[in-house]
Formats: C-alpha cells, sequence, structure tokens
C-alpha cells in the first residue's frame, strides 16, 4: 500500500500513486536500457526468421499455407477440444477462408513479420512495433498455434511498458524526442543534457 509521502493529490481530488523505485528504474531510466537492447534482438530475430521463412515460401506467395492453417484452426475434430475455442474467432476465420483472403493475407503476414523484426532491430519506434507484434502473436493463439507465441507475447508486453527506454540503443534515442509524445509537442522536449535557459534580467 501506497504511504502518504508516495501520493498526490491534486485540488479536484485525483490522486497520483509514484511507482515503486524498482519499477521507475526499469520502466523510466536509461540503467536497464542493456537488457531491454538483449530483449529486442531475440524478439526481432524470432520474427525476421519467421518472415525470412514465409519470404522464401513460395506456398505462402500463393496464399496456400496460409489456408492449410485456417483449415486445420476452424475444423472441428469429432473428439476433444478444437483448435480455436472462441465460436467468434472461428466464424472469423471461416468468413476469411471462404472469401479467399488467404491469396493476399498471407503476403501481409510475410511482410508484417519482417517489418517489426526490423523495427527492433534499429530500435525504431519499439512500443509501435512491439504492439503490432503481440497483436500478431494473440492471432496465432487465438488460432491455437502455441509455439513461441506465448512467449514472445509476454516479451512484447514488457517492450510496450518500457518503450520509452527500450530503443535506447537504437533510433528511438533520438526518434522520440524529435517526434514527441502525443502529451508533449516536438518543441517542447529538450535536448537532453542541455541546462534550462535562466530569465532575461529586466
Amino acid at each position: 500500500m501506497a504511504t502518504p509521502r508516495d501520493r498526490m493529490v491534486t485540488s479536484k481530488g485525483v490522486v497520483t500513486i509514484a511507482d515503486p523505485p524498482w519499477s521507475h528504474a526499469l520502466f523510466d531510466t536509461t540503467r536497464f536500457a542493456w537488457l531491454w537492447l538483449l530483449i529486442r534482438l531475440y524478439v526481432s530475430y524470432e520474427w525476421l526468421h519467421a518472415g525470412w521463412g514465409k519470404f522464401n515460401n513460395p506456398a505462402w506467395w500463393s496464399g496456400e499455407a496460409l489456408a492449410g492453417f485456417w483449415r486445420g484452426a476452424v475444423q472441428i475434430p469429432a473428439e476433444g477440444r478444437p483448435p480455436i475455442s472462441f465460436g467468434w474467432y472461428r466464424s472469423f476465420i471461416q468468413f476469411m477462408l471462404d472469401n479467399q483472403w488467404y491469396a493476399w493475407f498471407g503476403k501481409l503476414v510475410t511482410f508484417g513479420e519482417m517489418a517489426v523484426g526490423i523495427a527492433l532491430l534499429l530500435g525504431a519506434l519499439v512500443g509501435i512495433a512491439a504492439f503490432l507484434g503481440a497483436f500478431m502473436n494473440w492471432n496465432f493463439i487465438m488460432a491455437g498455434s502455441a509455439s513461441t507465441n506465448g512467449l514472445l507475447f509476454a516479451l512484447a508486453i514488457a517492450l510496450m511498458l518500457a518503450w520509452k527506454v527500450a530503443g535506447w540503443y537504437g533510433l528511438d534515442r533520438w526518434l522520440l524526442p524529435l517526434l514527441g509524445t502525443p502529451w508533449q509537442r516536438p518543441a517542447e522536449v529538450a535536448a537532453i543534457g542541455e541546462p534550462p535557459v535562466a530569465p532575461a534580467a529586466h
């Protein structure tokens, strides 16, 4: 439980609870940027390896590989548990299968995996790349494919939480101050290490 010194109450009664020191150090400072670099490189390798394999597989270019995966996912066995536990998701996959979306969706998956891998490798917009990767992992899991998706999903969530510093050893070190954040315009972001300007004397 937070102590009074860990809480701030605004005039409107909104309570802000400070993060514990370990959380602040892990997600808000560059102290553990080396750890996020290692995680980034591992997740990047997994996505690039998967995407490159699909890129060199004619069955993925034609969509037949994805069509086979979808057919196996929507098939309800006579005994045992079906690959997809949720009926609405099974109906969604069946809709895409019936409309032959696999013809272009296979290419989308291929380039999507490679794009996420490249972005994480370069440390460019790590939070967004991790979110897109997690979304793909979630879809694979929902379709009944475990493999490494559970681990990659968990690591992607961690990278999303550390989005401010996960790309410190990468392009985000310059991209984030340049682009700013939704609550802070780029012009308002002071350069790191730049001393504050003293007000002019009158």
